[in-house]
């Protein structure tokens, strides 16, 4: 009986020995980056990939007299993004960062004619190439070891790189002006690794301004205005 109970003591013993060990090993993980949020400037860079889209209201004459269109359907795409982080710290928790982008987009809208004998459709497929300067407030949590949640808001100014020389050779029929102007909030997380931090985020984007431009073959008779949409996920890196 001792040697049975002597057996259980040992095996409890070894038993809550594992167990502080492994307490001990959480309690020191490494923490890496230790001092990198008392900098006050930090410099990176992001890929990031979207799928984008217009929103669409349609205009009183499509609604009243244009006979010869049924329907005007924005359709979703994806693109890509390549651009650079400033990030300045303005409180512990509160960060102001310029990102300025190169932003390569395709909007495709599906225009349902109404034929003689049967319907058919067009699609128009815009490709546009931006420069976007996102000013986003970022707010953040407290760091937990290496991890870090946060939240951003800002605005996004956009021009389109080629300007009026790429919707002079287009063969589009649908055409959107050379600017934009669009809210974009979202969410992630900072992780921080022994060289650099990598934040993987989420952003959806709304666009404030109408885009839709005037063109000669009556495409836009049917449009009272259009907006761009897009959700996006970016991979940041910065030190």
């Amino acid at each position: 009986m001792f040697d049975l109970h002597s057996r259980k003591i040992i095996f409890l013993i070894l038993l809550l020995a594992a167990g502080f060990n492994k307490v001990s090993a959480q309690e020191y993980t490494q923490i890496n980056l230790p001092y990198s949020d008392e900098r006050w400037l930090h410099y990176g860079f992001s890929i990031g990939v979207h799928s984008s889209s217009f929103k669409l209201n349609y205009s009183d004459t499509f609604v009243e007299s244009l006979d010869s269109v049924q329907s005007i359907m924005p359709m979703n795409s994806f693109g890509f993004t390549l651009g650079m982080i400033a990030d300045f710290k303005l409180h512990e928790q509160f960060n102001l960062r310029v990102l300025p982008r190169f932003s390569f987009s395709e909007f495709k809208t599906e225009f349902t004619f109404i034929g003689d004998t049967s319907n058919f459709s067009s699609v128009e497929n815009i490709e546009a190439t931006f420069i976007e300067i996102p000013i986003m407030i970022k707010y953040k949590s407290q760091r937990h070891k290496n991890f870090r949640m946060y939240m951003v808001a800002g605005v996004v100014p956009g021009f389109e790189m080629s300007g009026k020389k790429r919707k002079e050779r287009s063969e589009n029929k649908l055409l959107i002006a050379g600017s934009n102007l669009s809210i974009e909030v979202g969410f992630g997380v900072d992780m921080y690794y022994p060289l650099f931090k990598f934040s993987p985020e989420i952003r959806y984007s709304r666009g404030l301004v109408n885009v839709l431009k005037e063109d000669e073959y009556g495409y836009s008779e049917g449009i009272d205005r259009l907006s761009t949409h897009s959700i996006s996920l970016f991979f940041q890196f910065s030190d």
